[in-house]
């Protein structure tokens, strides 16, 4: 194998795992807590060992070598899956299948597009707010309709900025975009998505999103929070009880072999949920003081009889006065329901 193609890889996987343990040193249990939600450490640390086999082998050129035939199998799958070891002309019949499933779906992706537009829901008023740091962002959210016809509406995170962030939110996107009209449970789809980018070189930290799943007829809520920040929900009849959906399951990437769970709220007339990513809540001031999500809370609380279009701006408005002049130093994005009389 070309040596080009162990160097771009053995660059990767050092920076996914030089920004994981920087992840562990640097930040505080509490904000560890999210991103994991129920998993434990250990999961990190068994990612961090499955890393340092794959470097080992990266390092002395036995990354990628076919456990049968002992040649080097296709570098696109390799990149695809750094911890892939047999070639395809070895591959059983269930093997292949599962593979071609596989394909089918990237070539999907390829072809899937970007726009999103807000859904028109009975009883259900929607807004929507995007404001990325740099030119692209790394930040996310979408609607679908899962294959029973639900809602499905997603806010995510790529953790870090720029282009390579934008990139791999687009790749996060467009998959989204095809494995949840094919789903039921927000739980099997981040399964499946933490399937496709816990080994991928590209991924340099992790995912952090929410994905839920509304039925109208029922008004229930189901979602699976994968590490990200946990939404806010108002109840119609008392504004002061606060509700805070909190992960279910760890960031997409962060854990190995992490078994993703749901749970299910259900909305009454006059409820309230603000999704947001950490832009919002981690936006500091002029002496280093962080919003955070109490105040995110009492704005939302103060105009809760208003519409979701009238709280996300007065939630901007109030950003931007509490940071002063400064610029925003992370992408901000905002998504507000309420369930109509």
């Amino acid at each position: 194998m070309d040596a080009r193609i162990f160097q771009r890889i053995r660059e990767n996987l050092l920076r996914q795992r030089q920004n994981l343990l920087d992840w562990l040193q640097y930040t505080p249990d509490s904000k560890k807590q999210i991103r994991l939600g129920p998993a434990e450490e250990t999961a990190v640390q068994a990612h961090l060992q499955i890393l340092d086999t794959a470097l080992a082998k990266a390092e002395d050129k036995t990354l990628g070598i076919c456990k049968i035939c002992h040649d080097y199998i296709e570098p696109d799958r390799l990149e695809m899956d750094f911890t892939a070891n047999v070639c395809l002309s070895h591959y059983s019949v269930e093997d292949m299948r599962r593979l071609e499933a596989e394909l089918e779906l990237a070539h999907k992706v390829h072809k899937a597009l970007l726009p999103q537009e807000l859904p028109q829901i009975p009883g259900l008023q929607l807004a929507a707010f995007i404001q990325p740091a740099d030119i692209v962002g790394g930040d996310y959210f979408d609607f679908f309709r899962f294959r029973d016809g639900a809602l499905g509406l997603a806010i995510a995170d790529v953790m870090g900025k720029g282009l390579p962030a934008s990139m791999l939110m687009a790749s996060l996107q467009a998959s989204l975009r095809i494995l949840v009209p094919e789903n039921t449970c927000p739980a099997a789809v981040l399964q499946r998505l933490n399937g496709l980018f816990c080994h991928n070189v590209h991924l340099i930290k992790f995912i952090t999103i929410f994905l839920g799943r509304f039925e109208p007829a029922s008004r229930a809520l189901e979602y699976c929070n994968a590490g990200h920040n946990p939404p806010l929900l108002l109840r119609g009849n008392n504004r002061d009880d606060r509700h805070w959906l909190q992960p279910t399951g760890a960031a997409i990437g962060l854990a190995e072999s992490f078994d993703y769970h749901a749970a299910t709220v259900t909305l009454t007339p006059g409820d309230v949920f603000m999704l947001y990513t950490d832009g919002v809540t981690e936006a500091m001031n002029t002496a280093h003081e962080e919003f955070g999500d109490q105040r995110l809370a009492e704005i939302a609380s103060r105009h809760h009889a208003a519409s979701p279009q009238i709280a996300i701006r007065e939630l901007r408005t109030a950003l931007q006065a509490f940071i002063g002049k400064q610029m925003f130093s992370d992408d901000v994005t905002i998504v507000a329901g309420k369930m109509e009389h």
